[in-house]
């Protein structure tokens, strides 16, 4: 586990070579970006009590995702105990976790190294089945297109196409939509479009957002005051929305302003509940407490977490204490779905 000292590190490094990535003009350096990235290959062989392959979803628009498989051999841990005194049962059937990647629409995917291995952590502890989808990105690829590749992806499970991947003991009636950052923000918009529809076997149970990218035109306090903390800037975040939203658009629009001028009256659609995570070194906090406000005034029930010395995704980073915190405190949420 990452003390904060090392993450500021590693942010440093992380920054620059993001910054080296992109182009005067606003593109990316796609190769560059990608070669920058340490990816490693899925292994059906058990690592960690977890197992994992690559699946295509759509070959023409390169959807894919990569299944994380908890094997029913492998040991409880401490971090698989809940606080209310519960043990993740592998014998029992296995809840689905959909997850999508974060890195401001534009970079990272499943198969990226820190995913690999907080989506592992994830399965393991939550004794579920993972799903990380890999979706199509900015700023080749602007609004809605994430948001499409991920709903798509979405549909997949809800199809017979997904069954030979999947372990016998799945159970569909208990999926849970989730992602950190970008995917937060895409996490709720797929809930929003799966909203009232029919979703076949798939039972939607929960939506938790870790650290949700979410904006506005407004500059907050927390965008103001928090400076120099590790991973995000508020030159970063004008970047990645620049480059995901439609042109001329500024981040009032409804993907970035949830609750915004320019946003849909939520009180009317159906939602299923939602654990909202926040990290108090994050200058995303305070867009993140807004979205937990406006979910509750539009009638939803809402779960908010703060972490005080959480830095942007210091889940995915695994936080030294934060991190195995987080993943006890999802297992509770999802434990509490039935």
């Amino acid at each position: 586990m990452a003390t904060l000292w090392q993450l500021r590190l590693l942010s440093e490094v992380v920054v620059r070579a993001n910054w080296m990535t992109r182009r005067k003009d606003g593109t990316l350096n796609r190769w560059l970006s990608d070669s920058l990235e340490k990816k490693v290959p899925a292994n059906a062989k058990p690592v960690q009590g977890v197992s994992t392959m690559d699946v295509i979803i759509d070959a023409e628009a390169g959807i894919w995702a990569r299944l994380f498989i908890p094997t029913q051999e492998m040991e409880v841990t401490p971090l698989q105990t809940a606080a209310d005194g519960t043990q993740s049962d592998f014998t029992k059937k296995l809840p689905v976790i959909f997850y999508y990647h974060g890195g401001g629409f534009a970079v990272l995917c499943p198969n990226h190294n820190m995913y690999d291995k907080f989506c592992r952590r994830l399965a393991r502890t939550c004794g579920a089945v993972v799903i990380s989808v890999h979706y199509r990105r900015s700023p080749e690829h602007k609004f809605p297109v994430a948001y499409d590749d991920s709903y798509k992806a979405f549909e997949w499970l809800q199809s017979e196409e997904a069954t030979p991947h999947m372990p016998p003991n799945v159970d569909y009636s208990r999926v849970f939509l989730s992602g950190d950052s970008a995917g937060g923000n895409i996490a709720h918009h797929v809930a929003l479009r799966a909203a009232g529809k029919d979703l076949g076997r798939v039972k939607l149970k929960g939506l938790i957002i870790i650290q949700g990218f979410f904006g506005g035109e407004e500059r907050t306090p927390a965008e103001l005051q928090l400076k120099n903390v590790p991973i995000v800037s508020v030159d970063t975040l004008d970047w990645h929305w620049k480059a995901y939203l439609p042109k001329d658009a500024n981040r009032d629009h409804p993907a970035c302003n949830i609750f915004g001028p320019n946003s849909q009256d939520l009180s009317q659609i159906p939602f299923p509940p939602v654990l909202n995570i926040i990290g108090k070194l994050d200058i995303l906090q305070d867009w993140e407490q807004r979205y937990s406000e406006g979910m509750k005034k539009a009638g939803k029930e809402v779960q908010t977490l703060v972490y005080e010395d959480g830095i942007h995704t210091f889940g995915l980073l695994n936080q030294v204490k934060l991190a195995p915190q987080m993943l006890v405190d999802i297992v509770n949420f999802i434990n509490a779905q039935q």
